[in-house]
């Protein structure tokens, strides 16, 4: 089946894997096995993850069916540093477009999708992409952060900045009020896309961080919206936005271990 591809393939910025994985790699690794649980893939056949970033959700998938997995992201820094990790050698990474996949109909027996739809600029055809590649009884799920009502990281950082630079609030509102960050959105979506059963969840996993060194460091990478922003500020404005980040982070009390929660919207559906 040949579709056009998207017009822009995504809206996130993603040049390093290793730094991906220090920022929001290692909370992925969390979310994953809840994902897994949630989407409850048929036990036999291959599963597909779209957008697989630095490799989570898919090693789980191998680790916990026992079955070929494979993942695709258009982020080649991402790729390579996938195909690096430990268990690397049970799935099949290889960089791909979400709205353009290569695989014939009906391959799949489930297709996941974790924490990028918001960033693909055609969500709706990615979906029905991972439709098409999925068996009939084949389940097509994905998950998103809930920006507005459930990253309390995000929530630190993005109202922090925002009370001293108006254009870290304009970044928070366009994150914290995209459609498919809100359950309605998702459910509309997979809604859209035809599938059938479809069921709406949330899952919740805690970021424990050391120290806010730990907290604040990862996002000198430049990974992600958060990245580019702090990327992007001069030395003055970033070293204002890192006292009045901090000033939340502390919240009063010496500097130290912080458990932050983080939940996810998921939605599951069924090809008929």
């Amino acid at each position: 089946m040949n579709t056009p591809a998207c017009p822009q393939s995504s809206t996130y910025r993603a040049t390093d894997g290793a730094a991906y994985e220090r920022f929001l790699g290692r909370w992925t690794q969390r979310l994953a096995p809840l994902f897994c649980d949630f989407a409850r893939l048929p036990p036999d056949g291959p599963a597909l993850e779209v957008g697989c970033g630095t490799g989570s959700l898919a090693l789980a998938l191998a680790a916990l069916r026992g079955q070929p997995v494979s993942a695709i992201d258009i982020a080649e820094p991402y790729i390579a540093y996938a195909r690096q990790r430990a268990g690397a050698h049970h799935v099949e990474f290889e960089v791909g477009d979400a709205c353009r996949l290569r695989f014939a109909d009906a391959r799949f027996a489930g297709a996941l999708t974790q924490l990028v739809l918001n960033f693909v600029p055609d969500a709706l055809r990615a979906v029905r992409e991972m439709k098409r590649v999925c068996e009939k009884r084949g389940v097509v799920a994905g998950a998103i952060w809930d920006f507005r009502g459930g990253l309390v990281y995000q929530r630190i950082f993005w109202d922090s900045a925002a009370a001293i630079d108006p254009s870290a609030a304009l970044t928070r509102d366009k994150l914290f009020s995209h459609p498919l960050a809100q359950a309605s959105g998702l459910l509309d979506l997979w809604h859209k896309a035809e599938l059938s059963e479809i069921e709406l969840g949330s899952l919740t996993i805690r970021m424990d961080y050391a120290d806010f060194a730990d907290y604040w460091d990862p996002l000198l990478a430049g990974q992600g919206p958060v990245g580019t922003y702090v990327q992007g500020l001069t030395p003055d404005l970033r070293h204002d936005v890192k006292s009045q980040v901090e000033k939340a982070y502390l919240s009063g009390a010496p500097d130290g271990p912080r458990s932050l929660t983080a939940t996810a919207w998921a939605v599951r559906g069924i090809v008929t």
